[in-house]
């Protein structure tokens, strides 16, 4: 990819410290209705950020603190038994995940599903993640530099205002979603696990110039149990393996943003 047709900042997925999405080859009307999305190649990639000090966005595991209904004494007889990493939208946490092989792939599967999310696009929410999710030294040394990263400049260039929210009218989508996980190196201390997933990002309206689009990576982390948690300490992307596109007709924009608002993200990813 050339820089000339390419916005860089740092923001989104990681990446190498710097961000950089083409923009669409059109910028007229619904770039959704009617279009097929073919074999495209990078020019309506998935943002992505690079480490600094090779460390990159955090993510967040939601546990289940609750989940009985006071107000029906039989349905919450009927329910599960809630855990530490059963499924929440709620509250992001950095801890709950087994001190095991199993334990170290569901932590970074869900890190990365939070790394996807449009939490890291506002300062407070990504603030919150980083520190809950890195280790203290690694987290230390992202703060300031994911806040240059999600500048308010590069949050104009995704749309955003400076407090990542989207115009009205309009639904800015950064999701992410595991396809798999596999365990490169595991021990009592340490782990390094890849999470496969399919990524969405764009902004969904019918002016929108940065529509949303798919891409297929692979992320790779590092792992080390600290003070009874799975935490980060560094982190890295690369590019697929990414399937055959199919035939699928793509969605006008409001249909798009409809899908998000009624299909809520998976909050726990495995």
């Amino acid at each position: 990819m050339s820089l000339g047709d390419e916005r860089e900042a740092s923001g989104g997925y990681g990446g190498t410290g710097q961000t950089r999405t083409r923009l669409p080859d059109s910028t007229g009307g619904d770039v959704y209705g009617g279009a097929r999305r073919g074999g495209r190649s990078s020019s309506r990639s998935l943002v992505t950020v690079v480490g600094v000090v090779c460390l990159l966005i955090a993510a967040i595991a939601f546990a289940n603190r609750g989940g009985s209904d006071s107000s029906s004494t039989a349905d919450a007889e009927n329910k599960p038994e809630t855990s530490a990493t059963a499924p929440t939208g709620k509250t992001p946490v950095g801890s709950g995940f087994a001190h095991d092989e199993q334990g170290a792939q569901s932590a970074a599967a869900n890190y990365a599903v939070s790394l996807g999310s449009t939490s890291m696009f506002n300062k407070n929410s990504r603030h919150t993640l980083i520190d809950s999710l890195y280790t203290p030294t690694a987290a230390a040394k992202l703060q300031s530099a994911m806040d240059q990263a999600y500048s308010a400049a590069f949050l104009d260039r995704m749309g955003l205002d400076a407090n990542g929210t989207a115009p009205q009218g309009s639904t800015f989508v950064s999701r992410t979603v595991p396809v798999g996980t596999k365990a490169e190196r595991y021990s009592a201390d340490s782990a390094k696990v890849s999470v496969w997933y399919m990524g969405l990002i764009g902004m969904s309206s019918t002016t929108s110039t940065d529509p949303v689009s798919s891409t297929w990576k692979t992320w790779t982390f590092d792992l080390q149990w600290t003070e009874g948690a799975w935490k980060i300490s560094a982190d890295s992307q690369k590019d697929g393996p990414a399937p055959v596109p199919g035939d699928d007709k793509a969605a006008a924009s409001d249909e798009i943003s409809k899908a998000i608002e009624e299909y809520g993200g998976f909050t726990y990813a495995r």
